[in-house]
C-alpha cells in the first residue's frame, strides 16, 4: 500500500492511489456520499457505477485514477474523487481532456482541503497525460475554487405527457420499427454521431472500444447506462438510432441521443420514438413509480425538438459544465486551425495585426500574417492594458461559445474591446455555438 500513498496528511490521514481492493468501500462511500435521499439510503446505481470503474475493463480509467483520503486511526475513507480522461473536440478537431468526478467528503471531514489537495495531484495527471483542458459536472459554484467556469451547456430537454402522444391513424402501422443495437451497428451510431454532433461546437470524440463499452461494457444498475436502439424502414434499412437510460428520469421515459441519417426526415421518425419511449415508460419504473411521459434530453436545440415542437410543451432547464484551461495560449495554439478557417471566412480575411487580450493577471498576444494566427503569452502592464479584456475566467466563456462578445460586455464593465479591429477580430474568432454531447463516465 505504501507505493500508493501520495501524500501524509495531519491527524493521521492519508492520501493515495485507489487499488482495484478499496472496490467495495469505495462503492459504499460513494453509494452513501451521492445518494439525494441521505446517506443512510445508498444509490445503488451510483454504487453500481464505482463498481464498475474499479472492478470492470474501462477503456480510459484504471483503479488507480480514483483518489482517496483514509483515516489511518479507523480505516475509514473519508473524502474521495477520480479522474476520467476522454477526448473531445472543437469543431471537429480533437484535443484530450481530464474529467474529475465522484468528489465527496464526509461533512465531519470537511473545511481541512481535502479536495483541493486531491484536485491539485489530478491536476497534475492530467498534465502529464497532455490533456489541455479540464471538466467536471457538479453543485453550483463550489468548482470555482479550483480554477473553473461554468461556461458550456449542460443538460435540456423537452417533455409531453399522454395527451402529447403522437397518435397512428386507425388502421395505420407503426412506419419505422426498433430494435435493440449490435456491436455490428456501431460503426453506423459512431458515423451518424459524428455527423449529427458538427452541429456542436464541442463534442465527445468515441473510437471504437468506448463505443464498445457505451453498448454492453457496464453492469445492469449503473447510472451511466444506455440502451441502444436503432431504428429501421419497414423494409429493414437503417435509419437512425437513439438511446435511453434503462430507468425513469423523474416520471418520464426520456432519450438522451437521437440520430437520423442524412436526407430521413425528423418529421417522418420523431413521432415513432416519442411512441416508443411512452410504450416503454412502464416497464422502466419502479415499483409504485409511473410514467407520467416521455422526453428528449437533446441540450438547448436539436432537430427533433423542432419536429415535435408541440408535442413537447415541458422544458427542463440548461444547466452547465464547468470548465478549465490552465494555459489558454497552448489551448489556442492547438485550435488554430479552427481559428484561421474562421478568420477566412470572416470580413478580416487575410488580417495583418496584432491583438492583446488582456486577462489582468495574465494575457494573450495573438498575431496575424495574411490569414495566419499565431499565440503568445503575453503579460499587461498597467499603462498596457491591451486592445481587449476579460475579467477573472470571463474569456473562457467566449472561448467555447457560451457568450458573445456583447453579452459578456453587458454583464461585466470591466470587459471591453477598444476598437472595431477588436472587436471584429473576436466576434469572428470566437462566435456563439452551443454545444450538447455525453461525456466519458
Amino acid at each position: 500500500m505504501n507505493q500508493n500513498i501520495l501524500k501524509t496528511l495531519p491527524d493521521g490521514l492519508v492520501l493515495r492511489r485507489a487499488t482495484a481492493e478499496d472496490a467495495a468501500a469505495l462503492t459504499d462511500f460513494n453509494a452513501r456520499i451521492h445518494s439525494e435521499a441521505g446517506p443512510e439510503k445508498p444509490d445503488e446505481r451510483i454504487g453500481a457505477w464505482v463498481h464498475d470503474l474499479l472492478t470492470r475493463p474501462h477503456p480510459t480509467f484504471q483503479p488507480g485514477d480514483f483518489t482517496l483520503v483514509e483515516d489511518t486511526n479507523t480505516g475509514q475513507i473519508v473524502s474521495s474523487l477520480n479522474h476520467i480522461s476522454q477526448t473531445w473536440s472543437y469543431a471537429g478537431l480533437p484535443f484530450k481532456v481530464g474529467r474529475p468526478e465522484l468528489v465527496g467528503t464526509l461533512p465531519e471531514y470537511r473545511n481541512r482541503g481535502l479536495v483541493r489537495q486531491q484536485f491539485e495531484i489530478i491536476h497534475q495527471w492530467s498534465a502529464e497525460r497532455g490533456e489541455l483542458v479540464q471538466a467536471i459536472t457538479g453543485i453550483p459554484w463550489y468548482y470555482r475554487q479550483f480554477g473553473y467556469e461554468m461556461t458550456v451547456n449542460l443538460g435540456g430537454a423537452r417533455a409531453g405527457y399522454e395527451a402529447q402522444v403522437p397518435k397512428l391513424k386507425e388502421g395505420e402501422s407503426e412506419p419505422f420499427n426498433i430494435r435493440p443495437a449490435t456491436e455490428d451497428d456501431l460503426a453506423f451510431i459512431a458515423e451518424l454521431s459524428r455527423v449529427g454532433h458538427q452541429r456542436d461546437l464541442l463534442d465527445c470524440v468515441r473510437d471504437e472500444a468506448m463505443w464498445r463499452y457505451e453498448l454492453n461494457g457496464r453492469s445492469e444498475k449503473n447510472v451511466n447506462r444506455r440502451v441502444y436502439c436503432l431504428i429501421e424502414s419497414t423494409g429493414g434499412e437503417r435509419v437512425g438510432y437513439f438511446s435511453h437510460p434503462p430507468m425513469l428520469w423523474g416520471d418520464h421515459a426520456v432519450a438522451t441521443d437521437f440520430e437520423l441519417r442524412r436526407g430521413v426526415s425528423w418529421l417522418a421518425v420523431t413521432p415513432s420514438v416519442c411512441r416508443y419511449l411512452w410504450g416503454i415508460g412502464s416497464t422502466l419504473a419502479e415499483p409504485e413509480k409511473k410514467c407520467v411521459g416521455f422526453g428528449l434530453a437533446l441540450g438547448e436545440s436539436h432537430p427533433a425538438y423542432r419536429a415535435a415542437q408541440t408535442r413537447l410543451p415541458k422544458e427542463w432547464e440548461v444547466y452547465g459544465w464547468y470548465m478549465r484551461v490552465p494555459d489558454v495560449p497552448a489551448f489556442l495554439r492547438h485550435i488554430t486551425p479552427v481559428l484561421e478557417q474562421r478568420l477566412a471566412d470572416s470580413i478580416a480575411a487575410g488580417h495583418n495585426g496584432e491583438l492583446k487580450v488582456s486577462f489582468y493577471k495574465s494575457g494573450v498576444l495573438m498575431k496575424f500574417s495574411a490569414g495566419r494566427l499565431t499565440f503568445e503569452p503575453w503579460q499587461p502592464q498597467p499603462r498596457e492594458g491591451g486592445e481587449a479584456a476579460f475579467p477573472n475566467l470571463t474569456f473562457l466563456h467566449l472561448l467555447f461559445g457560451y457568450r458573445t462578445l456583447t453579452e459578456l460586455r453587458h454583464l461585466y464593465p470591466d470587459c471591453w474591446a477598444n476598437s472595431d479591429e477588436a472587436r471584429v477580430l473576436l466576434e469572428a474568432l470566437f462566435p456563439k455555438q452551443p454545444s450538447h454531447f455525453w461525456p466519458v463516465n
